[in-house]
Formats: C-alpha cells, sequence, structure tokens
C-alpha cells in the first residue's frame, strides 16, 4: 500500500481543503517547524508524518479524522509525545496533535476539573492546585493527560487514590466516523469503560472530566537515598514497612545515578544509587510520624525529604528523564516481592549500562487494590509491585544492544514473580499477543468488541492495537522499534 508509507493520500488539492478548514494550523514537511513539531520524547523514534494538524478544537480533530478516513492515510494521535514506541507519530500519514488544546475549568467546590487533551501533567497540576486539589498524575511533569489516562495512569498518589482513569468522570471523544459523543458512566458506559485503560484504540479525546481530591499545596516529599552496594536490606525494610503503610503513604524505590547538583556530596556524584522516593498525603507533621519507622529501619545516606509543593514533588525527577534521549523500556507487575527478588533487581541495577538508566520499584495495594477488577481494562490490581527498567542513553549513533539487552535481562530476571498481564504504559510496542495478555482473555474479548462497534476499519491502529476483527494488525500499525522487543 504506496499511500500508507509515502503519503501519496496527500493530494494537493484536498490537503490545501484541510488546512483552510482547520481553524488551528498544518503543518508540511517544507515548513519551517516541521522538524521541532514531529520530534516526540523518545529519540530512538524519527518519523517523518506527511502533515501535521494542530488542533485547537473538537472541530478541528474531527476534520483530521476525516480527512485520514478518506484518504486512507495512517492517523497518529499525540497528546503529550510521550508513547515511547512514539505512537504519536508515524510514517507519511497524518499527525492529529493536540497539544494546542489546553483549556481548563476547576470547579473547586464538586471538586471536579473539565481538561483539554493537549495538557500536560504540570500546566493541569498548576491549575487544580490553586485550590489544594490534584488527581494521580504523571511522575514527569512533560507527560500528556491523554495518554497517560487512556493506558490507565500511575503515578505518586495512586495508593491513595487509585489510577488516573479510577478518577476518569467522562470524556469528550470524536469517533472514527466523526462524530461527538460523551462517555461516562450513564452515557456510552461501554465506551466509557474502554477509555479506561483501553488506550486510544475507540477514538480522540478531546476533553476529559476528573474527580479531585484535596492535596497540599505542602506536603512532606522527597527523596531518602542510599549507595547500590549493599542495598538489599534497605529495599527488604521498605518492602516490610509498606505492607502495612497507610494509603497516605505513596512513592516508590528507584536506582539511578547520582546527579552533579550541590545537594548531593561530591564523592557520592555520578555513583549508582537506591532512592526511596516518598511522599505523605496529609498534614506534614503527621507524615514524620508514619515515615519514622522506615527511617529507623534504613538509616540513609542523604536524606532529602522535606516539606515542599506538590508541584515540587510532580517535577522533582524530570532532570533525569529530559526529552529526546534514546530510551527502550520493560516492565511488569510483581505478585510478591521475595527476598530472592530483592536480590535479583540489586544485582540487575548493578548491571545498568548507561548512567541514566534507571530501575523503578512501585508499591501498589491501597486504592488500586480496592477496586474492583471488572471496573476498568487495566488487570491485576492484586499486584504487589510494578517494576519498570528504563533504558536510557544519549547518543543515537551508539549501539543500542547492550542498553536494550540490560532492559531485557532485567525482565527475565524479574519473571519468576511477574504476571502475565502488564501496565501497558510503560512497555514499547511488544506486539498483539502481548496487548491480549495484558488485559486478559475476558477483557480483550470485550474490548475487541467495542472496537468493531466504535472503530469497525481500525483507523485508530497506531497503538497499543485492539484490531476490531480476527486479531491481525495492519503492517502500517507497526513500530520502526519492533524488533528492539
Amino acid at each position: 500500500m504506496p499511500g500508507i508509507s509515502t503519503g501519496e493520500g496527500m493530494d494537493r488539492g484536498g490537503i490545501g481543503k484541510l488546512r483552510e478548514s482547520l481553524c488551528g494550523s498544518l503543518i508540511l514537511p517544507r515548513d519551517g517547524e516541521y522538524e521541532a513539531s514531529r520530534r516526540v520524547f523518545n529519540g530512538m523514534i524519527d518519523r517523518r508524518p506527511a502533515a501535521i494538524a494542530r488542533c485547537i478544537g473538537e472541530e478541528d480533530v474531527r476534520l483530521a479524522v476525516s480527512f485520514a478516513r478518506e484518504s486512507g492515510l495512517p492517523l497518529a494521535v499525540r497528546g503529550g509525545g510521550h508513547s515511547v514506541p512514539g505512537y504519536g507519530t508515524c510514517e507519511g500519514g497524518l499527525v492529529a496533535d493536540l497539544s494546542p488544546m489546553k483549556g481548563v475549568r476547576v470547579d473547586p467546590e464538586a471538586q471536579t476539573v473539565r481538561a483539554g487533551a493537549g495538557l500536560t501533567w504540570g500546566e493541569l497540576d498548576r491549575e487544580t492546585q490553586r485550590f489544594g486539589l490534584a488527581l494521580t498524575g504523571g511522575r514527569v511533569s512533560s507527560t500528556g493527560i491523554s495518554g497517560l489516562t487512556l493506558g490507565g495512569g500511575s503515578g505518586w498518589l495512586e495508593r491513595m487514590f487509585g489510577f488516573t482513569a479510577d478518577n476518569l468522570l467522562y470524556a469528550e471523544v470524536v469517533t472514527a466516523g466523526g462524530e461527538t459523543v460523551r462517555a461516562s458512566a450513564e452515557e456510552n458506559p461501554d465506551l466509557f469503560w474502554a477509555l479506561r485503560g483501553g488506550g486510544g484504540n475507540f477514538g480522540v479525546v478531546t476533553a476529559f472530566g476528573y474527580r479531585l481530591h484535596p492535596v497540599g499545596p505542602t506536603l512532606l516529599a522527597g527523596m531518602l537515598a542510599y549507595p547500590v552496594e549493599g542495598s538489599e536490606p534497605v529495599l527488604r525494610a521498605y518492602r516490610d514497612f509498606m505492607a502495612d503503610a497507610p494509603d497516605e503513604v505513596g512513592g516508590g524505590c528507584a536506582f539511578i545515578t547520582a546527579p552533579p547538583e550541590p545537594f548531593v556530596p561530591e564523592p557520592v556524584r555520578g555513583t549508582r544509587i537506591l532512592v526511596l522516593v516518598l511522599c505523605y498525603i496529609g498534614p506534614p507533621e503527621r507524615g514524620e510520624e508514619e515515615l519514622r519507622p522506615l527511617r529507623e529501619a534504613a538509616p540513609p545516606a542523604m536524606d532529602l525529604l522535606r516539606p515542599m509543593p506538590y508541584t515540587g514533588l510532580q517535577s522533582m525527577v524530570d532532570a533525569g528523564n529530559p526529552p529526546g534521549m534514546q530510551n527502550y523500556w520493560k516492565a511488569g507487575f510483581l505478585n510478591e516481592l521475595p527476598d530472592a527478588a530483592v536480590d535479583a533487581l540489586v544485582e540487575q541495577a548493578r548491571r545498568a549500562t548507561s548512567p541514566l538508566s534507571q530501575l523503578l520499584l512501585l508499591p501498589m495495594g491501597g486504592a488500586i487494590s480496592r477496586t474492583p477488577e471488572e471496573t476498568t481494562p487495566l488487570g491485576n490490581r492484586e499486584a504487589a509491585y510494578n517494576f519498570h527498567a528504563i533504558a536510557m542513553w544519549p547518543n543515537p549513533a551508539e549501539d543500542p544492544e547492550p542498553h536494550v539487552g540490560w532492559a531485557r535481562e532485567t525482565e527475565t530476571a524479574m519473571r519468576p514473580w511477574m504476571d502475565e498481564r502488564v501496565y501497558l504504559n510503560f512497555i514499547g510496542d511488544e506486539g498483539m499477543e502481548r496487548v491480549r495478555s495484558a488485559f486478559g482473555e475476558a477483557k480483550y474479548r470485550r474490548l475487541t468488541a467495542i472496537k468493531r462497534r466504535y472503530d469497525p476499519e481500525n483507523l485508530f491502529r497506531i497503538n497499543q492495537n485492539i484490531p476490531p476483527g480476527d486479531g491481525r494488525q495492519p503492517q502500517a500499525s507497526r513500530s520502526r522499534t519492533a524488533h528492539l522487543r
């Protein structure tokens, strides 16, 4: 299908009509802003769309969807562009760029917000924190709200308030047919269910309605840091502490390279360390009491835990996750974390091949596990932990195999304790069977039926795809990095 890869469906008359019809702009390869506009978070992704429609409203989205459908072009939908497989762009097709859609309306009395699909979590947090409100959001502030929500949504607050999708009240959606519908528990409830973890398979969400919760504006948060050597007892102490910790205790563990920052002692800079990222959703003085047993069980080499703005917590790891780096990710839910699993994690942390690579261990439980499994497509709410291996390196000319190999080896090392289901936002393009197993067979069948109703031709296929028919995945939807599975 030449039009899929070369953009032959973009005839001059049609593209001219689309450009005239949009309230936003249409960026073509000849335009000066094209190079910057086609880039996404993961530097491994180097695709050249035939056109980028910068949508400023629902009607622009409808026009872009209709144009892609009628021309037969691939359609990619971009919110924040953080998808590690690069689903926010495509080769030779049309990108519907939602990033200009940044409207926010907070209702502080109802504790709700209507949020435009182009917002990042940093932008949304800034607005909701004006009223001391928040919901579970991305751990990196430049992450878009759209992809995170549609994939389920993991963040520092999840043990207290559940996943992002658990706080979704409604979504305004442009379907493959160009219709605008509202999905909620009362309207189109099947679509609403699918959107809460089923990804971008069912339409383009132009606005999200969320439930908010009192958070901050100041809370106890920060890091406790330890040398990676000899960190096994620290990780076991953390595991034992979290087994009985109240929902208000959020955070996770991260094996990283100590940054060259003033708060890091000079001999420690550039060495591998374990950090316990901690936050307490409540009065800081109460947090000091709740976290004291962990500090006593595992006295840190560096104690960076202190009262800080919630927005500071939400941007705390931004510097370690800059855009444009080469990224390859693996992940998995862990049903348990015995001593052998702790030892395996620490050993893999020691073997990291790049100083930028990270190995995260995120505790679940709390509100996550109390939400009934059938409430959303996202599976395995009973898991004890979610691990995330982030292989990251700066140079695109460098051989990726050592870094990719480290992430794969980490997954293999953790496999004895892994569930077959996975949080799809934390992995790359691993194929259709991985998507199917991520949801489990019953939920996957339900998602497929909803897909057939709302997108029978699989227009929305550049994602962790759920085909509407016999399960075959169109070649056009495959990532160029799929060979690195």
